[in-house]
């Protein structure tokens, strides 16, 4: 399972592994306050994006789709991510004051659909070989 969780609450043991997944530190936070498993500057959206989307936050489908080019073209920053939410609950954390429409929530649906692509499956078992397939 994945969650996304503003730095700025409370840890609580249903949390899991809490990884920061913003490029800058968040601002009052202490390290020893913020109890996180991981912090992946990497894995944020890069520089000029993020400022683009700072000043134009209604924008956040145009952020939401160039962030989800940018984390496709770098698999190498989020790929652990995924090994985490395989393991158990993964919480993204993020510093961002909307809780909706921020960088952790696009990462949080960008690794649930790559987990459902990886998942089971989805086409038929082969039957190839079997009396009557005609193969």
């Amino acid at each position: 399972m994945i969650q996304c969780k503003r730095v700025y609450e409370g840890v609580d043991a249903a949390d899991g592994r809490r990884v920061l997944v913003d490029h800058l530190w968040p601002r009052g936070c202490s390290k020893a306050a913020l109890q996180l498993h991981d912090w992946l500057r990497e894995v944020a959206p890069s520089a000029a994006l993020r400022q683009q989307f700072h000043k134009r936050p209604q924008a956040f489908a145009e952020f939401r789709e160039a962030y989800r080019r940018e984390l496709a073209g770098h698999p190498e920053h989020w790929q652990g991510l995924l090994e985490l939410a395989g393991q158990g609950t993964l919480t993204l954390l993020f510093a961002a004051r909307d809780g909706a429409h921020n960088n952790a929530r696009v990462l949080a649906e960008f690794l649930e659909e790559e987990l459902d692509r990886r998942g089971a499956p989805s086409s038929p078992v082969c039957y190839a070989g079997e009396e009557g397939s005609g193969g």
